[in-house]
């Protein structure tokens, strides 16, 4: 049974929060007594700090790109005015782009890597700085399956998230005597809007595959056999949030049916 009170009144600061994963985290947490700040690119993150408002708790939504230093000191400076604290970081924003290698180009390259890896990075040292002041806190970074195992059309995708893991496990051995854990999880195939792209785009390179077709042939291969949820992954994200993860740092943990089992 869900536990409403598990985080009732902690800031849970959250990006990528304006659809798919991030969305749902933020739901979870508001559910379970949180107060939120919602970051994304996007002017929709609005809208789901609105929605979070209607359960009955506060939310700070801000536009920024993780990508850029100040902007991400910013985001942080205003979670510290607006609450004076920082319990959980979850550091979400990541974007994906599919094509072969020889028409993958170095625009796209970059674009992965500064979303997704350097992103987390900047997110990090922030949340770090926040958390050290305090002694204790919790940063939870989102990698992927092909954190585990690089797919085809994707060696950007694959080299940022592996990079998430690493930054995960430096950070985790560095802030350990702070109070902090740092750990990462890795969604499968989970019904967002990342994943309709990727349908689409993988389904038009390696097949004549009509809408749905290829992630069902995929999904035929996970032993629980269904698409994987946002809530399913917030699932995790507030178990590793929570008193009960004390002991867990430096793990990379997989949230996909059993599709990956490493």
């Amino acid at each position: 049974m869900q536990d409403l009170h598990r985080f009732q009144n902690k800031v849970i600061l959250i990006t990528g929060a304006s659809r798919g994963i991030g969305a749902g985290i933020a739901s979870r947490f508001a559910r379970e007594g949180a107060n939120l700040v919602l970051c994304a690119n996007e002017e929709r993150v609005h809208d789901v700090a609105e929605e979070i408002r209607e359960l009955g708790r506060r939310a700070l939504s801000i536009v920024a790109d993780v990508t850029v230093k100040t902007q991400v000191e910013d985001l942080f400076d205003q979670t510290d005015q607006e609450f004076g604290r920082l319990d959980v970081a979850v550091h979400n924003a990541g974007v994906i782009t599919i094509a072969k290698i020889e028409d993958l180009t170095e625009q796209e390259w970059d674009r992965v890597m500064d979303v997704n890896t350097k992103g987390a990075f900047l997110c990090c040292q922030a949340a770090a700085k926040a958390m050290m002041k305090q002694g204790h806190g919790r940063i939870i970074n989102t990698a992927s399956g092909q954190a585990r195992e690089g797919f085809i059309y994707t060696p950007h995708y694959a080299a940022s998230k592996f990079g998430v893991v690493g930054l995960t496990q430096s950070l985790a051995k560095e802030l350990a005597p702070y109070g902090i854990t740092v750990n990462a999880i890795c969604p499968g195939i989970i019904e967002t809007d990342m994943w309709a792209y990727n349908d689409r785009e993988w389904g038009k390179l390696l097949g004549d595959y009509g809408p749905g077709e290829l992630m069902q042939e995929w999904v035929n291969d996970i032993p629980i056999a269904r698409v994987g949820t946002p809530e399913d992954v917030a699932g995790l994200v507030t178990f590793l949030a929570s008193d009960d993860a004390d002991y867990i740092t430096g793990q990379t943990i997989n949230v996909d049916g059993g599709l990956i089992m490493s």
